[in-house]
């Protein structure tokens, strides 16, 4: 018995090692400034003057010389009658490449066959330092395409799944070794590899990668990535063990009851650098403390419903903003997913106590989202605004997540298909919301990441019907376009025939989980000259 006693504290000791270990990255170098804190007024002069269409340009263009030379000059010149503001921002920084029509197939090829050889055009890195907002990284990894030159959190797990389709495992492992990189470097997971992403995340999906990997590389996976897991868990729960009841704390809520849930959030609560006119503009409107409505705008983004009705306070004004006063349903069953492959890679490594505690997390918040997101009078999960000590009302795509990762109880699953079928199955797939806004994750819009995780969720619960149908409508939507314009793009009008529509930005082409969702519902004969969707379509 002492001999078992023993080699149970070393392994936990080794263990403890590693995690510690893997902490070191953080507390080494400060997190670099980004650029709005960097260039100071110059940034503010630029982006107020209206010199680029797009808010995200500056911030993501490379300094020729460092930050307090370039200042110093901008002061020193900027007085000047003649001063040209666009002439000195040329001069000292190379501005990234225009976005447009990346590629375009003009031959109309095969859509795998476009899918496959668009990976190439959409790879980036390795990375090699520069003066710029990007967070260089050690490995190969896949951009959406567009306006987004960098990685994107919760993009990538899309992305992924048809890099796997393709034949690229050997991709896939490097973006996952990628986000391992980002977690030890920073203490979590940003939203992308930018210095101004690095105050928030994103939807958690790295568990879900790791998952992904393991079914081609093994348990040994889970093992592997226990130290990432365990502090991309930290960040999420950080201030939970002393949180009172009624209160919050940056991602972490308890409830009156005791129950903590988890919410979006930003660290920072200024005009995002990537959207700065964009969100002076909306704090103006809002008659509300600026601060207050940037940190929700930003939040909003951590979500990546940036943005939709289902955080606005009147649902349908942007000024209304209120993300920090929900709990979203789709977020805590990620974090149920993250509990229960911590639990896996705890074990994995030789830690059953790890696993066991990190197995009772999971079931406890389980049961929390069965209970407290169960909503009877909309007949599916919806989320909480916690504030207010209420359910939303609002029936979004957000409630397939129970589903998809296996918490809903049946007879829940059934009244979800139900509810689902009557309010957001369209022609082509779902929308994310039944509200038409003018955001663009609102109807009619459809974004593949959502069709995803719909035809997978109800598929597990054996509502093929409904699975089946989502996918086919999805499908033929995509590759239709595709016949007709050469190209897939970021998000589409499911309802008929018109163009998505919506947001801070026009609907971009590329686009890195649209390709990687497309080419995973497809079947393999897909790849074989004549391949055509079949044309049953579904109805609802």
């Amino acid at each position: 018995m002492k001999v078992r006693i023993n080699a149970s504290r070393m392994r936990r000791a080794k263990i403890a090692a590693v995690l510690l270990l893997s902490c070191g990255a953080t507390f080494g170098a400060p997190a670099p400034k980004p650029p709005s804190v960097l260039f100071a007024g110059l940034f503010a002069d630029v982006q107020h003057s209206d010199i680029f269409p797009d808010s995200k340009t500056f911030p993501d263009a490379i300094a020729k010389s460092p930050a307090a030379n370039i200042l110093a000059e901008w002061r020193r010149e900027r007085g000047a009658p003649d001063f040209d503001l666009r002439a000195f921002v040329a001069e000292h920084f190379t501005l990234p490449s225009t976005p447009g029509v990346e590629y375009v197939d003009d031959s109309r090829a095969n859509v795998c066959a476009h899918i496959d050889s668009l990976w190439s055009v959409l790879t980036r890195g390795p990375d090699a330092a520069e003066s710029s907002s990007l967070l260089p990284l050690p490995k190969r990894y896949v951009v959406p395409g567009g306006r987004f030159r960098e990685i994107y959190y919760w993009d990538s797990y899309f992305t992924m799944l048809g890099l796997q389709a393709s034949g690229r495992h050997d991709l896939v492992r490097e973006m996952l070794d990628n986000f391992a990189y980002l977690i030890d470097s920073y203490g979590h997971m940003p939203n992308g590899n930018r210095s101004y992403y690095l105050s928030r995340s994103q939807p958690p999906f790295f568990a879900a990668m790791v998952a992904l990997v393991a079914q081609r590389d093994g348990e040994a996976v889970y093992g592997k990535y226990l130290p990432q897991l365990q502090r991309e868990y930290e960040f999420w729960m950080s201030g939970a063990a002393s949180l009172a009841r009624g209160k919050a704390h940056r991602r972490v809520v308890k409830l009156a009851d005791g129950t903590v849930l988890n919410r979006y959030w930003d660290d920072r609560d200024v005009p995002r650098d990537e959207a700065y006119r964009e969100d002076e503009a909306t704090a103006r409107a809002s008659r509300r403390p600026a601060r207050e409505v940037h940190r929700n705008l930003r939040a909003a983004a951590e979500s990546g419903w940036d943005f939709s009705s289902r955080w606005l306070a009147d649902g349908r004004t942007l000024a209304t903003i209120r993300t920090v006063d929900i709990l979203p349903v789709d977020l805590n069953s990620l974090m149920y997913q993250l509990e229960v492959v911590l639990a896996r890679a705890h074990s994995v490594a030789g830690d059953s106590a790890g696993g066991t505690r990190h197995r009772a997390l999971a079931d406890k918040r389980a049961g929390d989202i069965r209970r407290i997101f169960w909503n009877e009078k909309r007949h599916t999960f919806t989320d909480l605004v916690w504030t207010d000590a209420r359910l939303s009302d609002a029936v979004t795509a957000a409630s397939l997540y129970p589903l998809f990762f296996g918490i809903a109880e049946r007879g829940q699953a059934a009244q979800v298909a139900s509810t689902t079928r009557l309010t957001l199955l369209r022609p082509e797939g779902i929308v994310p919301t039944t509200i038409t806004s003018g955001q663009q994750w609102d109807a009619p819009n459809g974004w593949a990441p959502l069709q995803w995780i719909a035809i997978q969720g109800f598929a597990r619960y054996e509502e093929k019907g409904l699975a089946d149908a989502i996918a086919t409508g999805w499908m033929r939507e995509n590759v239709t376009e595709f016949a007709k314009r050469g190209k897939l793009v970021e998000k589409y009008d499911v309802t008929g025939d018109a163009a998505a529509t919506g947001g801070e930005y026009p609907t971009q082409d590329g686009f890195g989980w649209t390709n990687g969702v497309l080419r995973a519902l497809l079947p393999p004969s897909c790849s074989r000259p004549g391949f055509d969707v079949p044309r049953e379509r579904p109805h609802g």
